[in-house]
């Protein structure tokens, strides 16, 4: 993969929702310029993504090969694993606050500090597992803030499929899912051992029925970066062509 030649800044945020300062990751492209518009890739699990995933690469490689279109990625960092299961995890102490804080005021201050498209299509939310729980939840409780949900491995338990049940706006994001063949036995950050692929296989048959434009994959893998790290470019030429 080429040398990463665009920059990541970090951006101090203060959350009055979650009363927390938060340190955001943003990758701004080589190019960039305040005279350009950009669509929005809003990252859960921000330092996994940009470390792990290594999504300001992948980003900036299709950019170059006008493969999609101008993209700023922002990426927001989890303190501890107990603080990303409680603003994840559906049961979180602080889940509701944190969607919250995504839809109204990351959103109007991104929008505020670079210039984005300021629609829904321009914004798309990205997670792995739980990260992607919350994005899926997020972008169906605001769907008009969020036309893009991308969802690597999340974890689904009947909150989720309800909320897919009971969604009923006009406004339908447009979602790529996937999910690994082989995560059956994932061990869950408090210890539990879990077999996502049947529950995911069940949001699948709920979504399909939504009428969402809708993408599933089933990867021969686990519930690893090894996994998700390759399938981003892909992804990423789907939902920002």
């Amino acid at each position: 993969m080429s040398k990463q030649t665009g920059i990541v800044k970090e951006h101090t945020f203060y959350s009055n929702s979650l009363q927390e300062e938060l340190t955001l990751l943003v990758y701004l492209p080589e190019n960039y310029s305040p005279l350009y518009k950009y669509s929005l890739l809003i990252a859960q699990d921000g330092q996994d993504y940009f470390r792990l995933g290594r999504v300001g690469r992948q980003v900036e490689a299709l950019m170059k090969n006008e493969e999609i279109e101008d993209v700023i990625v922002v990426g927001i960092p989890y303190n501890d694993v107990n603080d990303r299961r409680d603003k994840y995890h559906p049961d979180g102490a602080k889940f509701s606050k944190y969607v919250r804080f995504l839809a109204h005021e990351l959103v109007p201050y991104l929008d505020k500090e670079f210039p984005t498209y300021q629609i829904g299509y321009g914004r798309a939310l990205i997670g792995d597992s739980l990260g992607a729980t919350v994005s899926l939840l997020t972008g169906l409780a605001y769907p008009n803030t969020f036309g893009k949900l991308i969802l690597q491995s999340p974890y689904v338990n009947e909150d989720v499929l309800q909320a897919v049940k009971n969604f009923s706006s006009a406004s339908r994001p447009s979602i790529y899912h996937q999910i690994g063949k082989q995560e059956t036995n994932v061990k869950t950050t408090d210890g539990e051992v879990l077999d996502f692929i049947s529950p995911n296989r069940t949001l699948n048959d709920v979504l399909s029925t939504k009428g969402f434009s809708y993408i599933y994959e089933e990867f021969d893998g686990d519930h690893t970066w090894k996994y998700w790290q390759p399938a981003l470019t892909p992804i990423l030429k789907e939902m920002f062509e």
